[in-house]
């Protein structure tokens, strides 16, 4: 829903779980952690073409993902989502 592309984690590194991703030459890293509780302040954030923005955030609503907007940075838009494992994940429109 975030536009990411799952890539395949070497074989070394795939028995341990987790996932990673990509976009553009970016990549972001998900590893698994028992007893792992998310982190209410620490996030990714990520930058979204502006046009786009409003569309991402249709896609994650639908989907039952939470969507957030906070203005507290105004004429910045950005909102919060959250991954399935509760992990927090802002969207901050590029211009």
């Amino acid at each position: 829903m975030l536009g990411l592309t799952e890539i395949e984690k070497p074989s070394a590194l795939a028995v341990r779980g987790g996932a990673w991703f990509k976009v553009g030459e970016q990549q972001i890293h998900v590893g698994v952690e028992e007893g792992f509780v998310p982190a209410s302040k620490a996030h990714p954030a990520l930058l979204v073409e502006a046009a786009r923005l409003e569309e991402v955030a249709g896609r994650l609503a639908q989907a039952g993902a939470p969507v957030t907007w906070d203005d507290e940075l105004a004429p910045l838009r950005r909102f919060y989502t959250a991954d399935p494992w509760g992990n927090r994940i802002e969207l901050i429109a590029l211009d």
